[in-house]
C-alpha cells in the first residue's frame, strides 16, 4: 500500500521547470493523460482509441528493458542488425485489480548458431537482464511508493 501526503511547498520538479531526467503527466480530458520526460518525448496515457493504459505502460516497460538489456549480447551473436520482437502477458488478479505475474518473451531467430553458442549467448543475455533490467529489479525488490498532493496551479 503506498503512502499519501499533502506537500504545500513549492518543488522544483515542478511541471513549468522539469529537472533534465523529469517525467510529469499532464491532464488533457476526462481520464486523459500526457505523458512527458525532459528530452521532449510524449507518450498519450488513458483507455481510449491512440492511448496506452497504465497498466500497458508497465508490461512495456518491462519487455522493453528486457530487450535493451539483452540487445548488447544478442547484436553480438546474431549481428548488428538482428531482428526482435517482444511480447509481454500478464496473469491479472482482478479481485485485487494488480498483476500477479508477467511474461515476457522475446523472439528472434537462433537457427544459425550452433548448440553451444545458442546456449551460451542465451545464459549471457539472461544475465544481461538480470543485471541491467531497472524495470525487473524494480518489480522484484516491490518497489514501495508515495503519492503526494501538492497545493497549486499545475502547468
Amino acid at each position: 500500500m503506498s503512502d499519501v501526503e499533502l506537500d504545500t511547498t513549492t518543488s522544483p520538479d515542478t511541471v513549468d521547470d522539469p529537472p533534465s531526467r523529469a517525467l510529469w503527466a499532464e491532464r488533457t480530458g476526462t481520464r486523459a493523460y500526457t505523458g512527458h520526460n525532459a528530452r521532449g518525448a510524449q507518450v498519450r496515457v488513458g483507455d481510449g482509441e491512440g492511448e496506452f493504459t497504465p497498466g500497458e505502460l508497465l508490461q512495456l516497460a518491462l519487455a522493453t528493458c528486457s530487450g535493451l538489456s539483452a540487445d548488447h549480447r544478442l547484436s553480438h551473436a546474431l549481428g548488428a542488425d538482428f531482428a526482435a520482437a517482444i511480447g509481454v502477458a500478464n496473469q491479472k488478479n482482478e479481485d485485487e485489480n494488480r498483476y500477479e505475474a508477467l511474461t515476457v518473451e522475446i523472439v528472434t531467430d537462433l537457427s544459425g548458431l550452433d548448440e553451444a553458442t545458442r546456449t551460451r549467448t542465451l545464459e549471457r543475455a539472461e544475465a544481461a537482464i538480470e543485471r541491467h533490467c531497472t524495470v525487473g529489479r524494480t518489480l522484484d525488490a516491490g518497489a514501495p511508493h508515495t503519492i503526494l498532493f501538492t497545493d497549486e496551479v499545475a502547468g
